[in-house]
This record gives structure tokens, C-alpha cells and sequence, in this order.
């Protein structure tokens, strides 16, 4: 069985993102690695060649960015980025440059795709997700957050990226796919406060013109985490490759968890989720095969 990585990343030093553990995570499963390397005002490129394994197959790339609507700049660099890998490869594990893979998955990881490798109706592998904000030490708990998404998939090339690359499409249609017990966790609302309002100044470009973000982005030094909705506090263990960065956290955010920013409907659905598991109305791109 061969397995091959991939991801894309564009100014991971401007704006903070943790792609270098981001690869390291997902290594330890890969025959390769594709990184695409968009054109950056940074060292992007220098930061990845920095891991310094064979495995890592770096390509340059320019960004379209020209492709606003919906974000679609992002599912074509994932596109160009999964077009790359070797074709011999059984898999292709995806992951994007602001998510870390826990390692506590990977025995879960390696057997699903050992047991589904040759089942032709499973189009990929379903993985849990971990929202992070603020802070490593919060999670986000309200409808706001997607729970789970796919992040490997099938070395078949009818499969494709779509709107934001959040998730992936066969023909048109919803991936069949397999639940894993693994987690993914999402780093992208945790930078320090200037570095998550450059972020928001320049990522909501991908998706609305000049006008748009003039009008609905603030334009301020530090970005404010205090307007979100609902948290919790994160009583688990981060990713090993985690760990340094972690620990380098230069600034402070708290929050009061019993303190919920929700209308009543909300959180009446919010209760109803916390007692039963279920969230109702929730949107999945992708069908489940029992």
C-alpha cells in the first residue's frame, strides 16, 4: 500500500499558519509528501524545505486570485496540489496548512485504509474534528463548527476539491466514506491578535471584492476574540509536533464558558446536542457507508 500527502500553503510565516506541523504530522503515515508553495511575500518556501525529509516534494505555484467567488482559489491549489502525487499511490491524505493530524490516530488511520484499500464503493476516510480559538486552551462548541470532514481519500482522480476546499466531490456528487477514530485539529483561529487581523484583512479577499471587505472588515491592529458565540475548555492532550509551539505563546486570551453569546433557539439546539450527540439540520458533503 502507498500513500502520498498533500497540501498547499501561500505565506505561512505572514500569517502564522502551523504548516510545518501540520506536514510532520501526517509524515509518519506517507510515502510522500506534496507541498504546493504559492507565491509568498515570505519564507514560506525556505520554512518547508527546513524539515528537511526526502519524503517532502516541494512545488512553486501562482495563485489565481482572480478566483474570489467562494473561495475557489483554495480548491484549486488543493486540486493542483493532489494532481501531483505519484499514481501509484492507494491514498492521498489531505490535510490544509492551519490543521495538525494527533498522532493518537494513526493505528485507527493505517487499518482503515489497509481494510478499505480495494472496496471500491468507499471513497475516503472520515476524520473528527477539534476547533480551536483564542488560545490552545479553548474549543469552539456551537453549530458554527463542522464536526467532521474528509481528509483522505482515494487516489482517484474523478475526485475534486470544491467551493473553499473544505471538502471533495466525485463526479458531482457526495464521497462515500468511512468514519475513523482520529482527530484533526483546526489551529486557524489561534494566532497572536495582530497576526489574526492581518489574516481576516487579506483571507476574506478570496471570497468578496474590494467593496465587500472595506464595508464589513474592521480595520484594526489586534483582532478581538471576545465576540464568539461559545466555548469550552480543551481538557485533552495537543499533537506532540505541537508542543514547542505551544509553549511560545506570547499572549493572553480567557473566556467564561458558562457565559453562552447564543439566541435562545440556538440554545435550545445547543442543549439538545450536548444531551443526545445528534445536531440537528446538520450539513454533510459526504454519505456515511454502514
Amino acid at each position: 500500500m502507498k500513500v502520498s500527502g498533500f497540501t498547499f500553503i501561500r505565506n505561512a510565516i505572514k500569517y502564522d499558519y502551523p504548516i510545518r506541523e501540520a506536514i510532520l504530522s501526517i509524515l509518519p503515515l506517507c510515502d510522500e509528501v506534496i507541498v504546493l508553495v504559492g507565491n509568498s511575500e515570505d519564507g514560506t518556501r525556505k520554512l518547508i524545505e527546513s524539515i528537511n525529509d526526502n519524503r517532502i516534494k516541494i512545488y512553486d505555484s501562482i495563485w489565481d486570485d482572480s478566483l474570489r467567488e467562494g473561495g475557489s482559489v483554495l480548491a484549486a491549489e488543493t486540486n493542483k496540489a493532489f494532481s501531483k502525487i505519484s499514481p501509484d499511490s492507494d491514498w492521498a491524505i489531505y490535510i490544509q496548512g492551519d490543521e495538525v493530524l494527533h498522532e493518537h490516530g494513526y493505528e485507527a488511520i493505517r487499518d482503515a485504509m489497509v481494510k478499505y484499500k480495494d472496496v471500491k464503493n468507499i471513497d475516503g476516510l472520515l476524520f473528527n474534528y477539534r476547533h480551536f480559538y483564542g488560545s490552545y486552551d479553548y474549543i469552539g462548541n456551537s453549530r458554527r463548527w463542522y464536526r467532521k470532514e474528509i481528509r483522505i481519500i482515494k487516489n482517484d482522480k474523478s475526485i475534486v476539491s470544491y467551493k473553499d476546499a473544505q471538502g471533495f466531490k466525485k463526479n458531482g456528487k457526495k464521497l462515500h466514506v468511512k468514519p475513523v477514530y482520529a482527530f484533526m485539529h483546526h489551529y486557524g483561529w489561534v494566532k497572536p491578535p495582530k497576526a489574526m487581523q492581518a489574516k481576516q484583512e487579506s483571507f476574506h479577499k478570496l471570497w468578496h471584492n474590494d467593496d465587500w471587505v472595506k464595508e464589513n472588515i474592521v480595520v484594526t491592529e489586534e483582532f478581538d476574540y471576545s465576540q464568539i458565540d461559545s466555548l469550552a475548555h480543551f481538557r485533552g492532550v495537543h499533537p506532540v509536533v505541537m508542543q514547542e509551539r505551544i509553549a511560545k505563546q506570547n499572549w493572553k486570551f480567557s473566556f467564561d464558558p458558562t457565559k453562552k453569546k447564543l439566541p435562545f433557539f440556538s440554545r435550545a439546539l445547543h442543549f439538545v446536542e450536548d444531551f443526545t450527540g445528534w445536531r440537528f439540520g446538520e450539513w454533510k458533503n459526504y454519505r456515511i457507508v454502514k
